[in-house]
């Protein structure tokens, strides 16, 4: 889709230089057309980002506000497809993630095996794509988790919190403390992200790192919380 806004305080070439080169630093932005004559920037992004989150990359020099009547939106059907084809890595992985847990575990089948493999698949997975861009995960994961907000070494951790549960679920070790840990950090996550899809905020997903672009949308709830309810329904059979 494409946005356009007025930049004010732009006054040489330099300017309109620094302005393009820090708007393409957003990993949202696919490309920038900055106007010096018009004060204007056309920014074509791949889904919507927050006037306040190019603000924040900007000199406070510039001020940039989005144009009235300026943008050019698809039709819901259009968005609908573009979401789809977005999340389409997402639902692949969580496919092969399923499809791996039931041939571990089909012959013969057991509920509890398959869903420590299906957990501990998901950490490790996941844990690799954060890991991809260590230094990028960290600024998208504090955009909605709340605790990565006020504590930002937390953000830096997480992808390697996320590789140790899942060396324990496979290994089947310490078992009830992953279940906990993973209840914890996925409960304060949940929270953040229901609050970004109640507030109907458009913002980059870091569940698979910044290594695949992907929008904030109730898929992502509902990941978290395939793997919460596994988690109290693991804990419930452990202390049975």
């Amino acid at each position: 889709m494409k946005h356009t806004y007025t930049v004010t305080g732009m006054t040489c070439n330099g300017c309109k230089a620094s302005v393009e080169n820090a708007i393409k630093s957003i990993p949202e932005v696919e490309s920038v057309s900055v106007s010096l004559e018009a004060q204007e920037a056309a920014i074509e992004m791949s889904y919507h980002i927050a006037t306040e989150n190019l603000q924040r990359v900007l000199s406070s020099k510039y001020q940039i506000t989005e144009k009235e009547g300026g943008n050019i939106f698809k039709d819901a059907s259009e968005t609908s497809k573009s979401e789809l084809k977005q999340l389409f890595p997402l639902f692949l992985i969580f496919g092969y993630i399923t499809i791996a847990s039931i041939l571990l575990n089909y012959k013969p089948w057991n509920g509890t095996e398959f869903m420590l493999d299906f957990m501990g698949l998901f950490y490790i997975v996941f844990s690799f794509f954060k890991l991809l861009d260590l230094k990028g995960f960290p600024e998208s994961f504090k955009m909605y988790d709340p605790l990565a907000k006020v504590m930002p070494v937390y953000s830096w951790v997480y992808p390697f919190i996320e590789l140790a549960l899942g060396i324990l679920f496979l290994m089947r070790i310490e078992i009830p403390i992953a279940l906990i840990i993973t209840l914890v950090i996925l409960g304060i996550t949940t929270i953040g992200v229901t609050k970004i899809l109640l507030n109907k905020k458009t913002i980059q997903c870091a569940c698979l790192g910044t290594a695949l672009k992907l929008p904030m949308t109730k898929a992502t709830f509902i990941e978290n919380s395939i793997m919460i309810v596994m988690a109290i329904t693991m804990l419930i059979k452990t202390y049975n």
